[in-house]
This record gives C-alpha cells, structure tokens and sequence, in this order.
C-alpha cells in the first residue's frame, strides 16, 4: 500500500487512478483535436491548452472519486463499475459546464465537451478491462508470511480470500502447538532458518499474529528478518492499514499510546479545517436556505409539530451541546426517552423518510458547525443517553469524542446507520481510525465520498 498523508491506499487503486487521470487528460486532448478538424482550424500547440486540459481531467477525476469508483465493488464488478462511470462523467460535465457558463470564452468546453465525454467513457471503461483487470491479479498482491495458526491467523486468511484484498499469504507458521486454527500451517520447529525460509517464500512483510505474545515473541527471529529488509507488522496495525479501522477485539492501550497518530502537529491542519468549516458552512446555509425553507414547511404540512427538531447531543470532550435539524419523525417518537432507529422505523414520517434517505434533514446541523460545536467532517454526535450506555460496554469509546463530531464522517461512509451496540462497535473502529489519523487529506476525502452516500442512500434510516 501507498501511504499519503498517514491514509493508506492500495496500491492497484493508485495505479488505476493515475492511469484515468491521465487517460482523461488524452480524451480531452483528442476531443479538442477532433472539433478542430470539424470546423478547419489550426488546433494550436497542447502548451496553449494544458491548463483547461488539467481541469477537465481533474474535475472529472474527483467526480470519479466521489461517486466511489474506486471503491471495493467498482474495482472487481464491471457493471458496477460502468455505471458509476456514467454518474460520475456526467456530474463532471456538468461541472465544467457550469464554469463554462461563468467564464465564458476561457475555456473550450462548450464545443468539445460532448466529444470528451464520450471519449472519457470509452477509455475509462478500457483502462478497467485491460490495466484494471490485470492490477487485480497476484503480481500486484504483496506476499505476506503469518507467524500464528490460531484464530487472529484465521481472520487474516478471511481478510485475504476477499476479491479486493491488496495481499496474499504464501505461508503460516505455527508457533506453538496450542495453536490449531490453520490447518495448513508448517510448525516452527520444522523451519531450521526461518530468516532463509522467508527470503526462498519471497514474502515483503510479516505479520505477527499470536494468540498470546507473553514469553512467545520469537524475538531473535524478527530480529534476523528485519535486518534483511522485510517488513515486520503486528497484527493489530496490520488491520487498521488494510481495513481502514481499529480493530477493537486486538488494541490494548498500549497500542494506542504507542502507535503513529494523534499527533501533536495536527494544531495548524485543526485551524485550516476551522476556516474551512466557517467559510464552507456560511456558503451552504445561503445557498440552501431555500430548500430547508420549502421542507420545513412541507414537514409542517405532513405531520402535526414543529418543522425542526432540536435535541441534546455529545461533543468536543464530551461536551453537551444543541444540535437542530428537519423533523423526520412524529412529534411523540421519543415520548419513552430515545430509540435506535430501525428499518422501516413506523416513527417515521412520509416527508421524513425522504429527507432522510438524500439527508436533507442534515441540513440546519450547518449552524451548529458555523457556531463551532460541529466540523463537518468527524465522528456522528450522539445523545447522551446513548453515549453513558455505549461507554459502559465499548472499550475506548471516550476517545472519539477528542476530535469534533460531524455532518459526515469515515464510519459514516463506511458503514451503514448503527442501531445496536454491535452496530455502534462497528462504527467506533471508524470513528477511532479517523480521530488517530486525521489530516485535511482524509477530510477532503470524506467530504468527496460524501456525494456516494447522498446519491445512492446505503443504510439510511
């Protein structure tokens, strides 16, 4: 995997990104080319057109990023991936139309978009059957060797048997005779040199996934394979890197205390994001202003009370604070104190269940992140009453209360609406993934997968 800005991405998601970036570039290029031959002009040189050609590659790029294709169903399923890539060129087009229309004459969108749009399609959709196809197979996996045979080794192996995984097992080893979870492991014992038998296997990394580490880390071996180059992983920092969570049934706090992130320097990322909430939150309040003005009435029209709903939640250090937004349940939804909301919640109002599933209703929280209480980005805020219980039954459940709770977020969009406790556990791995490796990056990230979420409501309650 590549590691940018403390996120790590995998390594074939990189190489396909770059390779449509720049293959969006040509097609924007080639479009140019070919209108220029339709109306007789000279097309110039590429120099005189590099910048609009950078824009058009990117804004359709990001589109791409945003409505996830280059997630893990886009990467192995072609529908799937075709029909994203549709949304996704089509929002960019509509994008570069729109800058277009406000800088009329700066740019040769208008006469070549049709053309580019077409031509991004068609190569997108090549790059995915040829480079993307073969970036899945095995040469592009890193060779990964398991020093354990019990129940962390299975889920490893699990973890590997996924279409999306970015590594394979080429060997287990049993380092006790306790441990019988992999049937195929080889036991220590039968390994005279174990720094020899990783270099024959090839393996680029280690995994040290031992059920009990007490008096059974085989140190000088690690040692040895260490100093030739290979790199050697625990188990529980090798789930956060490839699932992009904390894996709560392997973290102690030691871990937590001595790991990469929460760092210290995040002061000056924490005041850039500050700026960018007050900014991005005064522009979205004026520009949908609108559209909670007509909801809330329409919430008015279709159910008795009040057009919005205002309700105490956790913040920052665990600090109360109020949160409104568009009422989507009847008024006496929460007469017997607060309930997960489930499936087909009969609380649930008409108008409220599709404001729900586009997140309309999440649309008043912008003031609570202009006034400072909310980021839109970071961990979901939840009652109070959740929160006591969820503490009490969840290990370091405080910990995500230190960054600000947000609009959105990396459980959010990675994890369906949480209405359990294992639910909740779930999301909390996010959550602490997010509050450990929190950088304007991931933000941005987010912010873009974001658009995923809205246009197709996955778990939306």
């Amino acid at each position: 995997m590549i590691r940018l800005f403390k996120h790590y991405i995998p390594n074939a998601v990189m190489l396909l990104g770059l390779f449509d970036l720049g293959l969006l570039f040509l097609a924007g290029e080639l479009a140019w080319l070919l209108r220029a031959s339709q109306i007789g002009i000279d097309p110039g040189s590429i120099a005189e057109r590099a910048m609009p050609l950078v824009g058009f590659a990117l804004i359709v790029w990001i589109a791409m990023i945003s409505v996830g294709l280059y997630g893990a169903e886009a990467t192995r399923s072609m529908r799937y991936a075709c029909a994203r890539l549709l949304v996704a060129v089509s929002l960019g087009i509509i994008a570069l139309s729109v800058i277009d229309f406000i800088m009329p004459g700066a740019t040769f969108w208008r006469s070549t978009l049709i053309y580019a749009m077409v031509l991004a399609i068609v190569l997108a959709i090549l790059n995915r059957l040829i480079i993307g196809g073969f970036l899945g197979t095995s040469a592009f996996r890193r060779r990964v060797m398991v020093l354990g045979a019990g129940s962390r080794a299975q889920r490893l192996k699990k973890l590997a048997e996924r279409p999306d995984s970015g590594f394979v097992i080429v060997s287990y080893i049993g380092m006790s005779e306790s441990e019988t979870g992999v049937l195929e492991a080889i036991p220590r014992t039968a390994i005279h040199d174990l720094g020899r038998f990783v270099e024959n296997l090839g393996a680029s990394e280690v995994v040290l996934a031992l059920e009990e580490r007490r008096n059974a880390v085989p140190m000088k071996d690690l040692l040895r394979i260490k100093t030739m180059g290979v790199h050697v992983n625990d188990f529980s920092s090798f789930m956060e890197r490839e699932t992009g969570r904390v894996d709560l049934d392997s973290v102690n706090p030691s871990w937590l205390i001595f790991s990469d992130g929460f760092s210290s320097g995040r002061m000056i990322s924490s005041a850039a994001k500050r700026v960018f909430d007050i900014v991005a939150s005064s522009i979205l309040l004026a520009l949908t202003l609108p559209i909670i003005i007509v909801f809330a009435i329409l919430v008015k029209l279709d159910s008795k009370g009040s057009a919005f709903f205002r309700q105490t939640r956790v913040g920052l250090y665990g600090q109360n604070f109020p949160v409104i937004k568009l009422r989507s349940m009847r008024i006496d939804a929460e007469k017997d104190g607060a309930k997960w909301a489930q499936q087909d919640d009969p609380r649930i109002t008409r108008v409220g269940r599709f404001i729900r599933k586009v997140r309309i209703d999440e649309l008043p929280q912008t003031w609570s992140v202009l006034k400072g209480h909310m980021s839109f980005v970071g961990p979901r805020p939840e009652v109070p009453q959740f929160v006591a219980d969820l503490e009490d039954h969840l290990p370091f459940y405080a910990e995500r209360h230190m960054v600000k709770p947000g609009i959105t977020g990396w459980a959010q969009i990675n994890y369906p609406y949480g209405a359990s406790i294992e639910d909740s556990r779930h999301k909390l791995e996010y959550d602490l993934y997010y509050a450990k490796n929190y950088t304007p990056f991931l933000d941005l990230l987010i912010l873009l997968q974001t658009l995923r979420v809205v246009l197709w409501p996955e778990g939306a309650r």
